[in-house]
């Protein structure tokens, strides 16, 4: 082969398609370093919600709201049960008991919302008491499972389901073209991606709850919002896809993975993230999905409410997206190609 077919053959196939695309992979690959490393590298607590109940709660609040760095968002509670509720329904993240006829404080946690935070409080709380010369003891209000390491389990859960959607968007995209041809064709893709998710919410939850054991909470939940997160992330798939074609796919593993997997609060809770994971990671699927699956397993099911309405914004508007995009290439073909609506 002679330096001019080879060179002939190199054009051919490094399109100027092919080309941006590469450079797109390019990007993708350096800034899932650039998400991953930046949210998870150095994890601090940052105004964690947390609770004081004390004669002197003025003070101790004072005093813990000074601390270097602000790692407390100390408030006043009147007792513990109060304290021992607010942890439950997910409006404070630990809470300090002090009895002044002792020298034996209690320091709340909830490692069902992720151990590494309740260890990080309980390391704090046990150096300040210390200078106090006095002593803390724990109590889990929470506790995860014993075959749930870390509190993982569901974040790496809601990983599952959303890769199962974005999965299954980008195969519809792959076999019969990204862009739907028409509001029917459209109609049939989420249709299937309504299904998809069904089965594939069920089957999560059966693994997590009867098979491994691994969460505790309602199976029957799990599985509602397994097909929510998958149908959520598959349609969002789906509008990208109608919007940008297969560029689509990139555009979904961007917001699912590279800016939701990191900012979603699993391996550290949203408190000891940096401010811009911390503030996106509510608004993404795998972050409002943890936080659902999160609720259901260890708190009762309680405060899902706002997780819940984001990840039906996303289904909603990836319908709302995607039927429309299909009116528009279908109006556009038609107006174009009239011979086509014989």
């Amino acid at each position: 082969m002679t330096q001019t077919t080879f060179l002939g053959e190199v054009k051919d196939a490094v399109t100027p398609r092919a080309t941006l695309l590469v450079v797109g992979v390019i990007a993708l690959q350096l800034l899932f370093i650039a998400s991953y490393v930046g949210a998870l590298h150095d994890p601090k607590p940052k105004d964690v919600p947390f609770g004081v109940v004390s004669p002197q709660a003025r003070q101790v609040v004072t005093r813990l709201d000074r601390l270097p760095g602000s790692p407390l968002d100390p408030r006043a509670l009147p007792d513990e049960r109060t304290a021992r509720e607010q942890i439950l329904n997910r409006d404070i993240d630990g809470a300090l008991v002090v009895h002044p006829s002792g020298t034996t404080d209690t320091l709340l946690v909830a490692s069902g919302g992720g151990t590494v935070m309740a260890t990080a409080l309980e390391n704090l709380m046990t150096a300040l008491e210390r200078t106090e010369q006095r002593t803390v003891r724990t109590v889990d209000v929470a506790p995860a499972s014993d075959q749930d390491f870390d509190g993982l389990s569901s974040f790496y859960l809601v990983v599952g389901w959303c890769v199962g959607g974005y999965l299954c968007a980008s195969i519809l995209a792959i076999s019969t073209g990204a862009r739907p041809a028409n509001p029917r064709r459209a109609t049939i893709r989420l249709l299937v991606m309504a299904l998809v998710s069904v089965v594939g919410g069920l089957g999560g939850a059966i693994i997590v709850g009867p098979v491994l054991d691994a969460l505790p909470g309602s199976t029957v939940a799990l599985w509602g919002l397994g097909a929510l997160i998958t149908f959520a992330v598959g349609a969002a798939t789906l509008a990208l896809q109608g919007l940008f074609g297969i560029i689509g796919i990139g555009l979904a593993i961007l917001l699912v993975v590279i800016a939701g997997n990191p900012s979603a609060g699993g391996a550290f809770p949203l408190p000891m993230l940096p401010p811009f994971w911390k503030a996106i990671g509510p608004a993404l699927p795998p972050g409002a999905g943890t936080w659902a699956a999160r609720s259901i397993a260890y708190f009762r099911g309680n405060d899902t409410t706002a997780s819940l309405l984001v990840l039906s914004a996303w289904a909603l508007a990836g319908i709302a997206i995607t039927m429309l995009a299909a009116t528009l290439r279908a109006h556009r073909n038609g107006t174009t190609l009239p011979t086509q609506r014989r």
